[in-house]
């Protein structure tokens, strides 16, 4: 018999000679356009912090103030003792700032969609998903037990074909429908920063008697009117049943939600294990993503998000990018080979910028990549620095 640590070593140099090893980098400093790594200041292009909030002093003084007034932990879990003043707040501000009847905030953005999507789906119904939908949807559809369809990324036909599969799979001898068909997409894709066609699929799931989940992880605080998503940009926030998000990227603090009609929360509540189950966050957090909120909805947050789009504008040309309407803030710098996708970071760091390789799992084989993500607070001379280095290290196309 392998020892247990023998086994994992093991595994262990099968990922490095697969180029797959990671490891976690301490940063010493704030998240910003600048962090200090292993004593070493690094111009940052991989935060998904997009109006530059994490380190704003309006979301520092709401957490020290949350701190003082209600400690550093909460507890117990929220149906005990441990729902908070600051979680009321936060949510009656996401379902304000959402234009939904309620919202319900979690931990994080994983627990978001576990809670959820276990808590809706059972054996008897249908998920169908996007080929490229984060991993937490993934674990949390396989998690549910539900018939599990894919279909190919922003793909309409497939999705209709699927729809009209699950018609069929959810149809009882009478014909009526015995199982509910859920169809979860994310509105803008974290590794490619592409758009699902919402409109279109809001039409099909409405078509078929379909739920519809969609993840604004990365277009919350990005797109639509004062950083209300894509669905608002698209005008049809009212058509989805369930909107997820997250309080770390662009409101810049931590944690996920949901937000839709009274009844959906309040079924949560009830049936969402990550929830029930687990201590409450702590306040300061809570307390944090209410100023984000805040913030986003301000003349601040519209003159952030305007800089945001001159800055990515930059960083595309400089990837040699058509600089075209405003997608996201995420610019993917394919490479292809796990190997030279490493190689190409070092030699970003080495000229003091880092941009981590994005490799399998988290993309397919034979696409890993530079993901380049930039911030409101970076800067035209950011902007010059970075397309400097990625010609000097061979990636600039």
């Amino acid at each position: 018999m392998t020892s247990f640590d023998d086994e994992l070593n093991l595994r262990l140099t099968a990922l490095r000679e697969q180029n797959l090893f990671r490891e976690l980098r301490r940063v010493d400093s704030a998240q910003g356009a600048q962090i200090q790594i292993n004593g070493r200041p690094l111009l940052n292009f991989s935060s998904n912090d997009y109006l530059g909030l994490a380190n704003h002093p309006a979301l520092k003084e709401a957490a020290i103030r949350a701190v003082t007034d209600f400690g550093a932990g909460t507890g117990a879990s929220r149906l005990i003792c441990g729902s908070l003043a600051p979680f009321h707040e936060l949510e009656a501000a996401l379902a304000d700032y959402k234009k939904t009847e309620a919202a319900l905030a979690f931990a994080t953005g994983y627990a978001a969609a576990t809670g959820t999507i276990t808590a809706l789906t059972c054996k008897e119904d249908v998920i169908i998903l996007d080929k490229l939908v984060h991993a937490c949807i993934v674990d949390a559809a396989r998690l549910a037990g539900a018939k599990l369809r894919v279909f190919d990324h922003n793909d309409l036909n497939d999705l209709a074909d699927k729809l009209a599969w699950a018609d069929k799979a959810t149809a009882g001898e009478s014909g009526r429908r015995t199982g509910r068909i859920l169809v979860v997409t994310e509105s803008v894709f974290s590794m490619d920063g592409d758009r699902a066609p919402l409109r279109e699929i809001v039409a099909l799931k409405a078509l078929h008697g379909a739920w519809l989940m969609v993840d604004e992880a990365h277009g919350t605080g990005v797109l639509g009117h004062q950083g209300r998503g894509l669905a608002d940009e698209l005008g049809v926030s009212g058509q989805i049943e369930i909107q997820m998000g997250t309080l770390g990227k662009a409101l810049g603090s931590a944690g996920g939600y949901i937000c839709g009609s009274r009844a959906l929360i309040d079924y949560l509540i009830n049936r969402a294990r990550s929830l029930i189950f687990s201590t409450a966050p702590v306040p300061a957090a809570a307390a944090a993503a209410t100023a984000g909120v805040r913030l986003a909805q301000s003349a601040e947050g519209d003159a952030r998000r305007r800089a945001l789009r001159e800055i990515t504008a930059g960083v595309r040309l400089a990837c040699g990018l058509p600089a075209a309407e405003f997608m996201s803030a995420i610019v993917p710098v394919i490479l292809g080979d796990e190997a030279k996708t490493l190689g190409a970071a070092a030699r970003l760091r080495e000229q003091d910028i880092y941009v981590p390789a994005i490799r399998y799992p988290t993309v397919a084989r034979g696409t890993a990549r530079l993901r380049i993500t930039t911030t409101a607070n970076h800067t035209a001379a950011d902007v010059a620095q970075l397309a400097a280095a990625l010609k000097n290290a061979g990636v600039a196309i």
